[in-house]
């Protein structure tokens, strides 16, 4: 009887404790991962994957916007995360020299060679002038239009018209990642892949992009003996990591013998040809170190950069503008109202060119699309190794041992940069007084980097999704099939998980 007695008794004692611990333990949950024996914090991010922008938001805000992951012992995957607007100035400007991308990066990202993301000091001031002077030079701003314009009219357009017809689904990312890819492409390498074609044909070239990003973000969760072991087998993502190589291979460097071979042959060169081929050959030329391998391979290697560059980052800039606008019609009223306004269109008139002077009138499209990229950078978060001991601002010390995130993502949630309303869709708060548009430092707005290494193209990709947005908007009504059910996928370039299905209505 004393037994049963004294059993009952520690019975009711342990379920007091535990819902008094309970209640506790839920007021005071916090986001940050278990530090478990051995495997530490690794446990947590494996169990959010799925939502790895999201938690990482989470933990960060939460711990002030910097934060020590411990990895699994012997793995050497610590890594220190900081979206500190003093850190990333002090990293990316006034510190640039001690950050550079650095031997760690290389071999994650190896499948860059010696292009311009890969690079570093002498050769990454190479490639960034030849880079430069093509992009700046008259005859490319002229052959940038042109190719856009002939793109819309003849794939672009027609796709969307097919399809409002026909009363279809269709998967806008996926439509606009094959508009930019057929963009950079032709730019680049004088070659119209034609992927924007009506029957959507599947190009392995053009699908391995998103398959290399993949592999890329998995090498920097996995352990580097891991990832290692399973490239040394061909098994698992670096099993296609190695056929998005392939891929890659098996396009460029036949475009790049044929550009040549033509060149060869010709005793005048056309307006259109200035650029690219010639300019890298000569920039392969100058360097005179020998570790640039065949010209062959810097080719390969320059162009697939600038690729990855042009093509998924202004895709999924574009995908995020219209999956937001689908959710804010007002947004999307007031900017069909300003490209009827400044563009001279009356509602029913079908808009079919207008120029690049004419797209810097779009002020508040423009405010859209830097709203949509505050929220949604392209490119998610960047990675440093500091090559000395240093102490960023925020107090934190760091090794050359120091694995660094930075988020771009958590950047645009934090209500101590951009105000208690920072999670709403807000395209006025790119606009000043005077109606302008109000610029804000790259500390703060990083989706285009920032620092020396701030994207040449910036310019370029305004142009072209002011063009792409304003002739959607106008001629067309685009409505998003699930517009709730819109994440985006935990990769290092940030798309709509899943493809962005809508409909298309012809308006015009």
């Amino acid at each position: 009887m004393d037994f049963l007695e004294y059993s009952l008794r520690f019975l009711l004692i342990f379920c007091f404790t535990y819902s008094i611990w309970f209640i506790i333990y839920r007021r005071t949950k916090t986001s940050a991962p278990t530090n478990w024996p051995i495997l530490r914090e690794l446990p947590a991010v494996i169990g959010n994957i799925h939502r790895g922008h999201a938690y990482m938001t989470e933990v960060l805000i939460e711990y002030g916007g910097t934060y020590e992951f411990k990895g699994p012992i012997f793995t050497n995957m610590d890594m220190f995360f900081t979206c500190d607007p003093a850190d990333i100035h002090y990293i990316f400007s006034k510190n640039f020299s001690n950050y550079p991308k650095g031997p760690e990066f290389r071999k994650i990202f190896d499948i860059l060679g010696n292009g311009i993301f890969n690079v570093d000091h002498e050769l990454w001031e190479l490639h960034r002038k030849t880079t430069m002077s093509i992009m700046s030079h008259a005859k490319f701003q002229i052959l940038l239009e042109k190719t856009l314009w002939d793109i819309i009219e003849k794939g672009l357009r027609h796709i969307l018209d097919v399809f409002a017809k026909q009363g279809k689904t269709l998967d806008l990312q996926d439509v606009l990642q094959r508009f930019t890819f057929d963009s950079i492409t032709r730019l680049l390498l004088d070659h119209d892949p034609r992927s924007l074609s009506i029957d959507l044909p599947y190009l392995p070239y053009e699908k391995a992009f998103g398959d290399a990003l993949d592999a890329l973000l998995h090498r920097h969760i996995t352990p580097k003996c891991l990832w290692k072991l399973q490239q040394w087998l061909r098994i698992g993502k670096e099993k296609k990591l190695m056929q998005a190589c392939e891929a890659f291979d098996q396009f460029i460097y036949p475009c790049i013998a044929r550009k040549q071979e033509e060149l060869m042959h010709k005793t005048t060169i056309k307006d259109e040809e200035f650029a690219f081929l010639n300019a890298y050959i000569k920039m392969y030329n100058q360097w005179n170190d020998g570790d640039l391998g065949t010209l062959q391979t810097f080719l390969r290697d320059t162009f697939l950069n600038l690729m990855l560059a042009g093509k998924d980052t202004t895709s999924a800039a574009l995908t995020w503008f219209f999956a937001l606008l689908a959710k804010n019609p007002l947004v999307e009223k007031k900017i069909r109202e300003e490209i009827q306004q400044q563009l001279h269109l009356k509602e029913d008139e079908n808009l079919k060119f207008f120029t690049k002077e004419e797209s810097r009138k779009l002020i508040y499209l423009h405010g859209a699309l830097c709203e949509t990229l505050r929220l949604f950078p392209s490119v998610s978060l960047e990675h440093k190794v500091p090559l000395d001991h240093d102490i960023l601002p925020s107090g934190h010390r760091v090794s050359p041992k120091t694995r660094m995130i930075l988020p771009f993502y958590v950047m645009g949630r934090m209500e101590t940069l951009w105000g208690k309303d920072c999670l709403e869709f807000k395209p006025e708060r790119w606009i000043s007084e005077r109606g302008g548009i109000k610029h804000e430092p790259s500390f703060k707005f990083p989706a285009f980097n920032a620092g020396p290494r701030t994207c040449l193209g910036k310019e370029m990709a305004f142009i072209q999704m002011k063009i792409v947005a304003a002739i959607i908007i106008h001629n067309y009504n685009i409505q998003v099939v699930e517009p709730e059910n819109v994440y985006p996928t935990t990769s290092i370039i940030m798309q709509v998980k899943n493809g962005l299905m809508v409909k298309v209505v012809k308006k015009v």
